[in-house]
């Protein structure tokens, strides 16, 4: 098919062939092994923009934020503010 765009030549290793062969199985539906490669590809992108290091700290401060939502409520309003009042000056 024409394109403008560069094409890229991978040969097969024993490696790429059982990656093909779990793509396989995985989208049976494609029947095209430069489209299976192609969704290995931009799966393996995927994986690593998820491994970097906005997503870690976005995960972090998810997780950090959780415990904080389950637990609001639970002391009441001013709560911080009485307790120090209970101080000695």
């Amino acid at each position: 098919m024409p394109t403008a765009r560069p094409r890229v030549l991978v040969t097969e290793t024993d490696d790429l062939t059982a990656a093909l062969a779990a793509a396989e199985q995985a989208w049976p539906q494609e029947t095209s092994r430069a489209r299976l490669l192609t969704r290995l590809a931009l799966l393996g992108s995927q994986s690593l923009a998820e491994r970097g290091p906005e997503a870690r700290a976005q995960r972090r401060r998810d997780f950090l934020g959780e415990p904080r939502e389950t637990y609001r409520g639970m002391f009441p309003q001013g709560y911080r503010e009485t307790l120090r009042d209970e101080w000695p000056p």
